[in-house]
């Protein structure tokens, strides 16, 4: 089956770039390794673009499995006939092969199905023709000890017609027409459930055009139908639908067209807008499932890609009140070197002692920065800490802790401190979201790390492949250093995963860091293909091969090679003389598979051998605002993007609660996506628009500073 053809055209990609990576995927290349080393192939396509054919190609083959289906079972039947088998084949979506498929699917008995069986079918024929005046007397010759009555047989008659009028295509598309154009969402609020449901009072008498209904506004109705607070219906205007209908089926205005008239509105009522509404609810909720994970992975790339503070020893603090703060020293490599807690706050208030810990740890363990968790007493903790000299520069970070909690408490944490307690952990975390939040962020199942909307309400299967894409895509497109790289972070390392990971810090373990990237050959298990598909992302700092600190792919170091050959030069000049670099003539190198994306690529690593591309993280230091009553319409302050949705950013500006510019807010024109605005983690200014002390919410706005 030639799936790029078919491919090609719905996303509007040339058909030999979408067949060169199905090729490629099912050779087993990763999506990060073929946007970065098979540009040649795919024509330059980047990692969104491949996702999307893959998507594609899993849908394609899915509807190709359910169509062998289909025909197996009408086959089995003895009604497949050669129309039906042509018209299955070309079923080009899921939806029109489940039309041609209804009514041959083995059914559950149905009003229909007993009226068949009474023997009404022949009578139903009759009506449906519309040709017969005298209805009543032909129905009369039907009368059994099973369809006792005239009514009886008419019952039946036109229970038979309204399947008909529902399992036909042209009466399904019709009905599905008029959803598209005019159907409508509505919630009212199930009697008696004010109380309870009060945080769903937006929607407790809430309609609007389903095609108009943003993702998170359908979310929200869905979870309030769900919790049992709202009644949730999506339906078109009826009259209009039952008329064109009857349009369809009705003929005159005798005695047997009045019984298909009704039949037709008792299909549509009892049949068939009950089975396209649950069409188009499946349709709309896996539409606000796509946009809301699309939103959640495009929050959790930019929280993974958070610029680090790097290799420096930090001093981690997981802030709290009457538990105290408890308080990590870590050297550059991330690793445990001391614990304890301080009770600088209420009720203990050890200001004095709290202060000459702090003061005695970070001398006596060289610490270059503080790293303070955001969660209670984190803002009191850092107005502490910035009010101590210390005897040589120390800079001071607040870090988002969430889901430190659920880390300190995992597996993962459980084997990295199996002596520790998970408030120990947990300040841990802290510290090394500082250093490098990619690396600790990995460990923690992505919903529970505060970004996104609705997280919880989506597709979980689907939520979970988008953000270990996203996950793998941040993780290769930094780059992974061998000898230091967790096993969690080597998991999503292009080619790798759990068993290969868990084998090269085995490895690592029992013969050393690794010297060059050739070594990964030894690892066991580790063979050709996975090599080919992990190396180019893997890097070793201080190599022998400095090509092995670069993203050149192993598989070009001879180009590379030849190149500083034909220059009279090493390699190593290449990467440390510039001038050297200027003398390549990149055309001269295109060749079989070679061609200027792979060299201009080669030449850009050379440049920059080793270079995060995230850049270095910032300190940050809010307003001296730390409760709601200390806010006031008009006043600006500074704040940090904690989360983007589609209906605005929450800003951070130095309360328990963030607040909520609302997408309307965000600039003096109008914003589309927030995050054309807006980044997560970036710092900005806003002003107070409105104070609810009610429900503990801060309305900001970003307009005109």
């Amino acid at each position: 089956m030639n799936y790029s053809i078919r491919i090609a055209p719905l996303l509007n990609i040339p058909a030999r770039r979408v067949e060169a990576v199905i090729e490629l995927l099912e050779g087993g290349a990763t999506i990060p390794f073929i946007a970065r080393y098979r540009k040649e192939a795919t024509g330059e396509l980047d990692e969104v673009q491949i996702a999307d054919i893959q998507d594609s190609w899993k849908k394609m083959m899915e509807l190709d499995k359910r169509r062998e289906t289909i025909l197996q079972s009408i086959e089995e039947q003895g009604k497949l006939t050669p129309e039906l088998r042509s018209a299955l084949e070309s079923a080009g979506t899921m939806t029109e092969l489940e039309d041609l498929y209804l009514p041959y699917r083995p059914k559950r008995k149905t009003r229909a199905s007993v009226a068949i069986e009474k023997g009404l079918e022949p009578l139903a024929k009759r009506i449906f023709a519309q040709k017969d005046k005298e209805v009543e007397t032909i129905a009369a010759q039907y009368i059994t000890d099973q369809v006792p009555t005239v009514e009886d047989a008419l019952q039946g008659a036109r229970d038979i017609i309204a399947e008909w009028v529902s399992e036909d295509i042209k009466a399904r598309d019709k009905v599905r027409r008029h959803f598209e154009k005019g159907a409508v969402i509505a919630s009212r609020l199930v009697k008696g459930k004010e109380t309870e449901g009060a945080k769903y009072r937006d929607y407790f008498e809430w309609s609007e055009p389903l095609k108009s209904c943003p993702s998170h506004r359908l979310l929200a109705m869905r979870r309030g139908e769900e919790e049992g607070f709202l009644r949730v219906s999506i339906a078109p205007e009826e009259e209009r639908a039952v008329q064109h209908l009857e349009e369809m089926y009705v003929i005159g205005y005798g005695e047997s067209a009045a019984q298909v008239r009704t039949a037709v509105k008792d299909s549509y009522k009892r049949l068939l807008q009950p089975s396209i509404e649950t069409e188009f609810r499946n349709a709309s909720k896996e539409k606000a499932d796509t946009e809301a994970i699309r939103v959640f992975a495009e929050n959790l790339r930019q929280l993974l890609l958070s610029s680090p503070l790097g290799e420096k020893r930090v001093l981690g603090i997981d802030p709290g009140f009457r538990t105290g703060c408890k308080v990590v020293c870590l050297d550059a490599s991330g690793n445990l070197l001391y614990n304890t807690a301080i009770y600088p706050h209420e009720p203990q208030r050890q200001v004095f002692e709290s202060q000459s810990a702090i003061e005695h740890l970070v001398e006596k363990f060289g610490i270059e920065a503080i790293s303070v968790g955001n969660g209670t007493a984190g803002r009191e903790t850092m107005d502490f800490l910035r009010k101590i000299k210390f005897q040589h520069p120390v800079e001071i970070f607040q870090v988002n802790e969430a889901g430190a909690s659920i880390y300190s408490a995992s597996e993962v944490a459980r084997e990295e401190f199996p002596s520790h307690d998970v408030t120990v952990r947990g300040a841990v975390s802290i510290g090394r979201r500082l250093m490098d939040p990619l690396a600790e962020l990995v460990k923690i199942d992505p919903k529970s790390i505060g970004v996104g909307q609705y997280q919880h309400d989506v597709n979980q299967t689907q939520l979970k492949e988008s953000l270990d894409r996203t996950v793998e895509s941040c993780v290769n497109a930094v780059g992974i250093n061998l000898n230091t790289a967790s096993k969690h972070l080597l998991t999503y390392v292009s080619g790798l995963g759990p068993v290969l990971a868990q084998n090269i810090v085995n490895y690592r373990a029992e013969n050393g860091a690794f010297k060059k990237r050739s070594d990964l050959k030894k690892v066991p298990r580790l063979g050709d293909k996975a090599f080919e598909q992990c190396a180019g992302f893997l890097r070793i700092r201080e190599a022998g091969n400095p090509l092995d600190n670069t993203a050149v792919h192993p598989e070009r170091y001879a180009l590379v090679e030849e190149m500083a050959a034909d220059l009279g030069c090493k390699v190593i000049d290449l990467v440390r003389d510039k001038s050297q670099r200027t003398r390549i003539d990149l055309k001269k190198y295109v060749r079989g598979d070679v061609g200027l994306p792979t060299l201009q690529d080669i030449l850009k690593e050379l440049e920059k051998p080793g270079l995060d591309p995230r850049g270095a993280a910032k300190s940050f230091e809010f307003a001296n605002v730390h409760s709601l009553e200390d806010l006031h319409p008009g006043m600006v302050l500074p704040g940090i993007v904690t989360n983007i949705t589609n209906f605005g950013a929450f800003v951070d500006i130095g309360l328990k609660d963030s607040g909520l510019v609302h997408v309307s807010q965000l600039a003096d024109k109008f914003v589309r996506d927030p995050m054309e605005v807006v980044s997560l983690g970036q710092q900005v200014t806003v002003r107070v628009v409105e104070v609810d002390f009610a429900r503990k919410r801060v309305a900001l706005s970003m307009k005109g500073i």
